[in-house]
């Protein structure tokens, strides 16, 4: 079983620091309101990561075909939570840690796993490849398989989330952080017309 671990980072690397709704929304927030204000929506993304990665491994949650209605109805979904994000960023004022806009909460980081379609692309690429399904009955294996999968994630977040706040750090005046605010709102657009049309 360890010897699955070095494959299956090698797998993953590319797919989880490249960007995404997830790495782009935690390099905004940590832009906005600094790295510490990013841990409860941190957490709340990755125990959503660990519980839905192991469900779907063991079989308890149906397997989403991309192609189906109801994964069209996520996406959609996915991406309107998205934009909605990029809003509240795009009318924010200062990006000081201090500020009285309410940063992303653990909920935020949950609601944000459950509609991000790239995240079952991911779960479902990961699977196939390799093979943590309940019909082997190795629940050690699929247990295994997502708590990697969750750790690498968390990493990943967690890099983008310093490169946001280091570039935050240096625009934390009201004149820069409009402006700052706003790129990282025109990004997190383009993340959400990017989940839609994927």
């Amino acid at each position: 079983m360890n010897s699955l671990i070095f494959p299956l980072l090698a797998f993953l690397l590319p797919l989880a620091y490249s960007p995404g709704p997830g790495n782009m929304f935690f390099a905004a927030l940590g832009a906005r309101f600094g790295m510490a204000a990013t841990l409860p929506a941190n957490a709340g993304y990755h125990i959503a990561t660990l519980l839905v990665t192991g469900c779907i491994g063991a079989g308890f949650v149906s397997v989403l075909d991309p192609g189906s209605r109801l994964f069209f109805i996520l996406k959609t979904a996915g991406s309107l939570y998205v934009l909605w994000l990029a809003w509240r960023m795009a009318t924010s004022g200062r990006a000081d840690t201090g500020s009285s806009v309410r940063g992303a909460g653990f909920l935020d980081g949950v609601w944000l796993l459950i509609l991000n379609p790239k995240a079952y692309l991911i779960i479902l690429l990961m699977y196939s490849q390799f093979g943590g399904l309940v019909v082997t009955g190795e629940y050690d294996h699929i247990a295994m398989i997502a708590l990697v999968f969750t750790l690498n994630n968390f990493l990943a977040f967690l890099l983008w989330t310093l490169a946001g706040d280091a570039l935050g750090r240096l625009f934390r005046n009201e004149g820069y952080a409009r402006w700052l605010n706003r790129g990282f709102a025109l990004l997190l657009a383009g993340v959400a017309l990017w989940m839609l049309l994927k």
